[in-house]
């Protein structure tokens, strides 16, 4: 018997890998064929979407959280016709600043680099953590340990290349006012590194999404609040497609031509 299930693709963030979508695929099990692509070594999003793609079905649903989320719309910049569904978790769109600010997120983000470098990767993930997941969680071993093991599995060099991918990152205002495909678009409350007045922007500028917000949660939803994330994205798979919308409006209009 053909499996019916749309495939859908889970795009990690900086630093992570399939470990922080793992939560939330046992549910997703019944209503989606999940796929974690590997694209941690690359330099560019550019590098990082070309590598999904090429090992992506020909019509595919795509999730993004983090610097995945950036990935998921340079892959829907390239190849729109493949991309049926769009979830965008605890990201960004807007490049990176001019000036001053943009001169101290580069900073901080080499003196991380320069700490994995001199003291390792978990001591590095010790730091970085801080601002990733609610600070109430910072207490949850099991938690912590699962963000630690993965940003251990990373290396300095890999991290280094992920840094210069998203200090690369385009201005996608543009790109969103395009989207036409069903979108979610969802973060932490308390999300300190990827805040939710930036995930009100992103909604108000893609015309078909859906802004949800986990309560209680940090950058790290899939991994701090991962029944409510499968919640969120299981809704959105069952949200009816664009071409679907298409065909019922177009049917609501054939009575009218008709009677004209």
């Amino acid at each position: 018997m053909r499996d019916e299930r749309p495939t859908l693709l889970l795009l990690p963030g900086l630093l992570c890998d399939r470990a922080s979508w793992s939560p939330v695929l046992p549910a997703l099990a019944a209503h989606a064929q999940c796929e974690v692509p590997d694209y941690s070594g690359e330099s560019s999003l550019a590098a990082m979407a070309a590598r999904v793609l090429e090992h992506a079905p020909a019509r595919f649903a795509l999730a993004g959280h983090s610097m995945g989320g950036r990935v998921a719309l340079e892959v829907l910049r390239r190849e729109p016709q493949r991309v049926t569904r769009l979830a965008l978790l605890d990201t960004g769109y807007r490049g990176r600043p001019d000036g001053g600010a943009g001169d101290d997120e580069r900073a901080r983000r080499r003196a991380l680099l320069d700490l994995a470098r001199r003291d390792g990767m978990r001591a590095m993930g010790r730091e970085w953590m801080r601002a990733m997941v609610h600070p109430a969680r910072l207490s949850d071993a099991a938690l912590c340990e699962a963000i630690l093991a993965m940003v251990e599995r990373q290396t300095p060099d890999r991290y280094a290349a992920q840094i210069d991918a998203l200090l690369g990152r385009p201005d996608v205002s543009a790109l969103l006012r395009t989207i036409r495909v069903p979108t979610l678009v969802a973060c932490g409350r308390d999300d300190a590194w990827s805040p939710l007045p930036q995930h009100e922007e992103i909604a108000a500028l893609a015309p078909a999404s859906r802004l949800v917000v986990f309560d209680d949660c940090g950058h790290m939803a899939p991994m701090e609040r991962p029944e409510a994330v499968a919640a969120a994205l299981i809704d959105w798979l069952a949200a009816p497609s664009s071409a679907a919308l298409a065909k019922d409006a177009a049917s609501r209009q054939a009575p009218r031509l008709a009677a004209g």
